[in-house]
């Protein structure tokens, strides 16, 4: 039996054209998409429809994949993090050693690679400016990266290294990179490296830090 042309589709079921172009293709248009748009409108302004026609999509192929809007954003802050997640917990086990300056190296090429930088600025100025952003990239950030390097670091307190270490880093982003504060922002980044991997040593093992460690009398 033949469906009246009038009909009604299913709820949440893309019209034929829009299923038709329903391939990986379409799906990361619309993840590119969504980064766009939530890099130049903010989380709060951005809508499904917005994304969809810079994707060039039906906006029920946006909900057909993702659903809801927190789903998108959720979707785009892992595929733009995927880099860094990957090359920073892709060897298994941690060589907990040389863990502080591999961490920071890495997070410094991704930020400096214009390639996989612009993405994640789009979303941390969404987080930055919405808590519903910054609920999704805070979850994401501990549930697939600070529990993974948790993991392999020794002692009972080792999370909250995990977090130090990760905040010491993510305030340098914010400064050189969002808010382009001077002189972090024009620093070497091999200078910010060498600063900054010994720091984040600390964190992770709590290991003495180089040079005096006298404290103001």
């Amino acid at each position: 039996m033949s469906v009246p042309a009038g009909a009604r589709r299913g709820r949440g079921r893309p019209p034929r054209a829009a299923a038709q172009d329903g391939t990986p293709a379409a799906r990361e248009r619309i993840l590119d998409s969504a980064r766009t748009e939530f890099a130049k409108r903010g989380y709060d302004k951005t809508s499904i429809r917005a994304i969809a026609r810079g994707a060039q999509v039906d906006p029920a192929l946006v909900h057909h994949y993702f659903g809801t809007k927190e789903r998108v954003f959720s979707a785009a802050v892992a595929q733009a993090a995927a880099p860094a997640t990957n090359a920073l917990i892709g060897e298994q086990p941690i060589d907990i050693e040389a863990f502080g300056e591999r961490f920071t190296r890495i997070f410094f090429r991704i930020w400096e690679n214009p390639v996989t930088r612009s993405p994640l600025l789009a979303i941390v100025r969404s987080a930055v400016n919405h808590e519903a952003a910054a609920r999704i990239f805070r979850d994401f950030v501990a549930t697939q990266l600070l529990s993974r390097v948790a993991g392999g670091i020794p002692g009972p307190d080792a999370r909250l290294r995990a977090e130090l270490a990760a905040a010491q880093l993510i305030g340098c982003v914010l400064l050189r990179y969002v808010m382009k504060a001077e002189p972090v922002a024009s620093a070497d980044p091999e200078d910010l490296i060498r600063r900054l991997a010994p720091v984040v040593q600390h964190h992770l093992t709590g290991t003495p830090l180089d040079g005096p460690q006298d404290r103001p009398g």
